[in-house]
């Protein structure tokens, strides 16, 4: 592989720099372990600083984001660490992105005739998962030639849009609780492949439940599937590592039906609801008492 040369490198600059000033997107995705042309030159590194400091002369606080692959801890503190086709096993301080597909990266009708796209479940499945320990998720639908979704795609896109109708305040503007889950799925190890790829070694089942959390007192527990037993929330208990608060409340997010639930000093119990308001994955809304 050739070292691109100085006019690479300036055309490089000048043309990222241009999309910048030209169209003032709020997130720049840079395919690349740190930033481009890394550790050759540092035109990543001044395309980045020209960005921030654009946003910060427009917002008064820099909100734009560039993200990168594969982060050392000095680089994550510069940059939104992108995990391809993957996530990570634990809460992580800093925020981070995953970046996946429904199918293949560009469209593929082979995937269509086969039915080779990931359901709803499973993408809604990542979706909580990610977002329990600080991420974001990316997620590509390719378009065919005309610029349109084939039918699959359409409906698993309406899976997804319909779960979100019910469940969103569980995603949006919420931070992961003390720990993101409970479960085989979040007592396994599941380390990355380089930048990622570690998708799909490990799958959510009825015994994996992952948290959100809003304010002080608000928890949300999703559980993946419809449980056909009473959910056994170990860590809700009011005398474990993480939780000595009594449960004022749980309801089930779109449903208007009483919750059973008990609280003792070990966990959690919430009784199997009688109907699901979603077959992918439920939601209860857990509020602990103020102290």
């Amino acid at each position: 592989m050739d070292t691109p040369d100085q006019a690479y490198i300036d055309k490089f600059y000048n043309r990222t720099v241009q999309l910048i000033n030209d169209y003032n997107p709020d997130i720049i995705y840079f395919d690349d372990s740190y930033l481009p042309l890394w550790p050759i030159s540092d035109v990543g590194l001044k395309i980045t600083a020209h960005m921030y400091n654009k946003s910060v002369a427009a917002n008064g606080t820099n909100k734009s984001v560039i993200t990168a692959k594969q982060l050392n801890d000095w680089q994550e503190k510069t940059v939104l660490r992108d995990v391809e086709r993957g996530a990570l096993d634990h809460i992580s301080e800093k925020p981070w992105q995953t970046c996946t597909c429904i199918g293949e990266w560009h469209y593929d009708k082979h995937v269509f005739y086969r039915q080779g796209y990931k359901p709803a479940a499973l993408v809604i499945g990542m979706l909580v998962d990610i977002v329990s320990k600080n991420g974001n998720l990316l997620l590509s639908v390719p378009l065919k030639s005309d610029g349109s979704l084939d039918s699959e795609e359409i409906k698993i896109l309406e899976k997804l849009g319909a779960w979100m109708n019910i469940n969103s305040e569980s995603i949006y503007d919420t931070k992961p609780w003390k720990i993101f889950g409970e479960g085989p799925a979040a007592e396994g190890v599941n380390p990355l492949s380089g930048p990622g790829f570690n998708e799909g070694k490990l799958m959510y089942g009825s015994k994996d439940i992952r948290f959100t959390s809003k304010g002080d007192n608000v928890i949300y527990v999703t559980v993946f599937g419809i449980p056909e037993e009473s959910t056994v929330i170990r860590s809700l208990g009011r005398k474990t590592e993480y939780n000595t608060r009594k449960v004022k409340t749980v309801e089930l997010l779109g449903s208007d039906a009483e919750v059973s639930w008990t609280q003792t000093g070990d966990n959690l119990s919430i009784a199997a609801p009688a109907s699901a308001p979603a077959r992918e994955a439920i939601v209860y809304k857990v509020t602990l008492s103020r102290r």
